[in-house]
């Protein structure tokens, strides 16, 4: 390992910064302008070619965001809450791009974010106390602290099926949509999955194609979304009201805003119905949590789960494909609730079939079509919506090599530890924004963003006054951390469902359950007591001389 860094370091002066950050999603951004107005040299690395993350990479027909537009946005400044004007209840990622990248002209965030690049290497230099990131075609960037932001939800996952190369139509991933108008007119379509992804493209591309074909292993639940223009009253009515809802919101588990105090079996029936019928129809983001025993009680749980599969039941006419689509096997909202525009109604059509694979499962691709063991489907174009390796697929893909040169992917190998779901014991000054171990994709993400970001901020400022220049997680916090973290899913019905929570996707993915189900509320609590505590738990070393002259841009 190197240790001189002064020289034959590839990185130029201009590579060489306090603060290194992977991805410029809403965490990224929102690091660089945070860690820049408190003094830092911050600069991010983004493989993509703009700035929004998964809203940059997710352009298929219906993508769109399942929480309230109002809602999902920075709340850390007043003047961007009110000069920004959302158009829908629920935005579309044409429009959520748009806002990231206002956000980014705003705040002047592209000068400290080089596009376009790839990091493929991350390591630790011990003696020196700082990281190297190298990217392809060489290019090496150089800094005291690596901050990942490279979101939970965007190391897509794409099937590789006998005969998938001989396949004469084009193949689409929804996560890795083309920058471009994909007109399916006049063709057969295959559409592989219906998670969230696959939910929201499905009606649209029913409404181009000749001929749709849904292959589904899984049902999934689903709520109408109910999504509309926002009226001009109804936006300045929410803006006049910001501070109370945001202040609402970090106090909710879900950084929503409403929830019951009362669980399903204490209420009445028709009390009961009435509170999820008025939900239902009205496209409540904070269905799930009109009770508070929805995920912890079998019995509960059950009782709104039938209430949805009545509602398909009665959307769908026929009954043998509602039947299919009706969720069975696992526990409403222990697998990533979706929200639909007319998901249902689509397999009411005469031009869409819907395949099951548990029964009918697929073989191969052939240069026509798609093979099940049944038949063979003809097809034109297969899109597939098979999702993510989740939350830690991004991390791993990096090579990343803490002290001793051991990798992440080795140290993660039975599943990931972190201390918060913020650092890794064993990758001194490396933080992971929205990691495993943390409430992430639980909760309202950009508010789990903006905590994450803050509290990271002044872990910075805190060592940087007392010229800390190395900071880790201690081994035994961590495993306190990650135990309690598997306390808390087990005593919840999350573990019942074979889902992308616990990597059962993923194909030898260790079955660990991934995030925080404590809620946003709860975990804000434990981090700010550990901040007024002089972070107990992260080990914060002797500072050591600067490798770097003075002049050298590095803490």
């Amino acid at each position: 390992m190197t240790t001189d860094t002064t020289v034959d370091d590839p990185a130029g002066p201009a590579d060489r910064h306090d603060v290194l950050v992977v991805g410029a999603g809403f965490a990224g951004m929102y690091l660089i302008h945070k860690l820049r107005a408190l003094g830092f040299t911050v600069h991010a690395v983004e493989a993509a070619g703009g700035v929004g993350g998964t809203w940059y990479w997710n352009r298929y027909p219906g993508a769109r965001c399942d929480v309230a537009s109002l809602e999902y946005s920075y709340s850390f400044s007043e003047p961007l809450q009110q000069e920004w004007e959302w158009t829908e209840r629920f935005a579309a990622q044409p429009e959520i791009l748009r806002y990231a990248e206002h956000v980014a002209d705003r705040f002047d965030l592209r000068r400290d974010i080089t596009f376009d690049t790839r990091i493929r290497t991350a390591d630790f230099d011990e003696q020196a106390r700082l990281w190297r990131l190298r990217a392809d075609g060489g290019r090496t960037f150089v800094g005291r602290f690596l901050i990942t932001a490279v979101g939970c939800l965007s190391a897509a996952r794409t099937p590789d099926w006998p005969g998938q190369r001989d396949f004469t139509g084009p193949i689409y991933h929804t996560g890795q949509w083309p920058h471009r108008e994909v007109d399916f007119t006049g063709q057969r379509v295959a559409v592989v999955g219906t998670g969230s992804s696959g939910i929201q493209v499905i009606p649209p591309i029913a409404e181009q194609a000749a001929h749709l074909t849904v292959f589904q292993r899984t049902a999934n639940f689903s709520l109408p979304a109910r999504n509309r223009p926002l009226l001009p009253g109804e936006q300045a009515d929410v803006k006049a009201r910001y501070p109370q809802i945001r202040a609402m919101m970090r106090e909710n588990p879900r950084a929503l805003h409403r929830r019951t105090g009362k669980g399903v079996l204490q209420v009445p029936e028709q009390v009961r119905r009435a509170e999820l019928e008025q939900r239902w129809r009205d496209g409540e983001v904070s269905f799930l949590t009109a009770f508070t025993d929805v995920l912890t009680d079998a019995d509960a749980n059950r009782a709104v789960a039938d209430f949805v599969r009545e509602k398909i039941r009665a959307t769908v006419t026929d009954p043998a494909t509602a039947e299919l689509l009706c969720p069975q096997g696992h526990p409403i909202g222990t697998k990533r609730i979706c929200r639909d525009t007319g998901y249902f109604e689509t397999f009411n059509r005469a031009d869409v079939d819907l395949v099951d694979v548990r029964t009918e499962p697929i073989v191969e691709l052939t240069p026509g079509g798609v093979r099940t063991s049944r038949r063979e489907y003809p097809v034109d174009a297969v899109v597939f919506a098979t999702g993510y390796d989740a939350m830690t697929g991004a991390l791993t893909r990096i090579d990343i090599r803490g002290c001793g040169g051991r990798s992440l992917r080795q140290v993660w190998a039975d599943g990931p530890r972190s201390y918060l779901g913020l650092a890794v014991a064993g990758f001194p000054n490396m933080f992971t924004v929205t990691g495993p171990g943390s409430p992430s994709v639980l909760v309202n993400v950009i508010m789990a963003i903006e905590q994450h970001v803050e509290w990271l901020a002044d872990l910075l400022g805190y060592l940087r006054d007392r010229e800390v220049t190395r900071v880790e997680a201690d081994p035994d916090h961590q495993d306190a951390w990650v135990a309690h973290v598997a306390g808390l899913a087990a005593a919840t019905l999350y573990p019942q469902a074979d889902s992308w929570f616990i990597g059962a996707n993923v194909p030898g993915k260790p079955r660990v359950f991934l995030p925080y189900v404590g809620g946003l509320d709860r975990y804000r609590r434990r981090c700010d007591e550990i901040a007024a505590a002089g972070y107990p738990g992260l080990r914060l070393d002797d500072p050591a001389p600067d490798p770097y002259p003075a002049n050298d841009p590095v803490v």
